[in-house]
């Protein structure tokens, strides 16, 4: 099942109208709102809807204009009678299907991130580098002033359409990225947070004793255990304390009736989550 040539998932949308995390999404499925359909085996295809547009598939397409104005997570029906339901997608449900350049952080470990970096709202955050934005968006959902620091173009590119297009009005004063090198320094001061998503993190280590303010977090999303090791070691010879690494696993479950048991395969190792705090 394809959407059309207007959704290539290749092709950033135009923002579509978002609400800020304080606002409830409005009831009512509106012209510019990113949608998804769900088909009958629970497959999710991702439009934005647009006056004239259609969704297509192999079981007949489905009118934009008849869905705009109906209730979020509601049934329609395309030309060949197949069920869909159209909703909102989540945030989950947009780094899935979002394009990408770089690798993504997905949400499994988004949410312990959220957490052990402790982002709320009006938390002042240096994230480098954004990859294609999924970290950004999930901090800005919280509340935070996010500026990124990339030394691609091209990802930086691609992170602005991804959190313009999910994220809307949302990032329009809140969030910048500026085309930089982290390693060379860090121009910020009194950030609450550093967030690292890079291959050499212990680098940014001194840079980020000086961008932090005394309590500030500093954050490494770390693939492998060596790249642990060395962010751990320049952590300890810094003015940090309370250093600690983990990993997120998850687990599915199989439940139909009575058989309850685990799935066969799960999402295990994505990447080590390290966090320390700054010293005064």
């Amino acid at each position: 099942m394809n959407g059309d040539l207007g959704d290539d998932p290749s092709i950033p949308a135009e923002p579509g109208p978002s609400p800020r995390p304080t606002e409830v999404a409005p009831a009512a499925l509106r012209v510019g709102d990113l949608v998804q359909f769900v088909d009958v085996k629970g497959r999710r295809y991702q439009a934005t809807l647009r006056p004239g547009g259609q969704f297509h598939s192999h079981a007949g397409f489905v009118e934009h204009d008849d869905v705009v104005g109906l209730p979020d997570a509601s049934t329609v029906l395309t030309t060949k009678g197949q069920r869909l339901v159209v909703v909102r997608p989540t945030l989950s449900d947009f780094v899935f299907k979002m394009p990408r350049g770089a690798q993504v952080i997905y949400p499994k470990d988004l949410g312990p991130i959220l957490m052990l970096a402790d982002i709320a709202p009006g938390v002042r955050v240096l994230e480098s580098g954004v990859g294609s934005g999924a970290l950004s968006m999930a901090m800005l959902r919280a509340g935070a002033e996010v500026v990124g620091y990339e030394i691609r173009e091209d990802f930086a590119e691609r992170a602005q359409a991804n959190v313009d297009r999910f994220a809307g009005e949302l990032a329009a004063d809140r969030y910048r990225i500026e085309l930089r090198d982290c390693y060379e320094g860090i121009d910020e001061r009194s950030v609450d947070r550093v967030v690292l998503d890079l291959p050499e993190p212990w680098r940014v280590v001194p840079h980020a004793v000086e961008a932090l303010r005394p309590g500030g977090i500093l954050l490494a999303y770390t693939p492998s255990t060596v790249q642990v090791s060395q962010v751990r070691d320049a952590i300890a010879e810094a003015p940090f304390f309370d250093a600690s690494t983990l990993e997120v696993m998850q687990r599915g479950w199989y439940v139909e009736g009575a058989a309850v048991r685990p799935d066969h395969r799960m999402v295990g190792h994505t990447g080590f989550l390290t966090v320390a705090r700054r010293l005064a």
